[in-house]
């Protein structure tokens, strides 16, 4: 998997522009680093694209020979609306019926 390099200065640029089109000073006291926090932001936020699943899963599938359905539930998880470029926050609820693997449930979030 490639790793993607985020560009901060550039981000920090793009937020600085972004305050002004709306009217706000970048400058001014409460604005004044948000354009460093924003860009700090962006790698932790968009982390998961840095992850690759087959280092995630590391193994730990395992054979079984039944069917009963494998559930985990409330698995916490945040992202970036892809259309509006907000944050968002959720939980996840993840069900399957094994095919002879099961993966280990500590590489479920």
């Amino acid at each position: 998997m490639q790793k993607h390099e985020f560009d901060t200065k550039a981000i920090e640029a793009a937020i600085a522009e972004l305050l002004r089109a709306v009217g706000e000073d970048p400058d001014r006291e409460g604005l004044k680093n948000t354009p460093n926090r924003v860009a700090r932001m962006y790698p932790e936020l968009l982390a998961g694209y840095q992850t690759d699943p087959e280092k995630l899963v590391n193994k730990a599938m395992f054979t079984v020979d039944y069917d009963d359905m494998v559930i985990v539930r409330d698995i916490e998880f945040y992202s970036l609306c892809e259309h509006h470029m907000l944050p968002f926050i959720g939980r996840a609820h993840v069900a399957y019926i094994p095919n002879g693997k099961v993966i280990g449930l500590s590489k479920i979030p």
